[in-house]
């Protein structure tokens, strides 16, 4: 659900455009590669909970251990990577918008904001 949050955030409300420019940046300083790595880590995250919900769901049909033992690592191991991932995506979130100008800012902030705060509850969920 905090994948989905964040991945909708920041297509919703994450580029903008001024008046006098019809150019769409990024709200986190204009840094084209902040919006995308969050909706980026936010769709693949999306995508590997449904594959992992499913395996969760066939797992007590799966009667070979050692393939029941690759698929409790693999699902162990992609937390632990995706737990990083979240992590220096909060960080990268957060050191963009402490550098956004306000007035570069006029209806996304919430969004920011939500992003990067629900980039943190990822952490600790994942």
């Amino acid at each position: 659900v905090f994948a989905l949050i964040v991945f909708s955030c920041l297509v919703g409300d994450g580029y903008m455009s001024r008046a006098e420019d019809p150019q769409l940046y990024c709200v986190f300083n204009r840094n084209e590669d902040a919006c995308r790595y969050g909706v980026g880590i936010g769709v693949l995250a999306f995508l590997a909970c449904i594959f992992f919900f499913m395996v969760d769901v066939y797992f007590p049909q799966i009667s070979n251990t050692t393939d029941r033992k690759y698929l409790v690592l693999a699902d162990l191991g992609f937390s632990g990577l995706w737990t990083f991932l979240w992590f220096i995506g909060f960080c990268f979130l957060t050191n963009q918008w402490s550098w956004t100008r306000a007035e570069d800012v006029y209806i996304g902030a919430d969004s920011a904001r939500a992003a990067i705060t629900f980039s943190f509850f990822s952490i600790f969920s994942w």
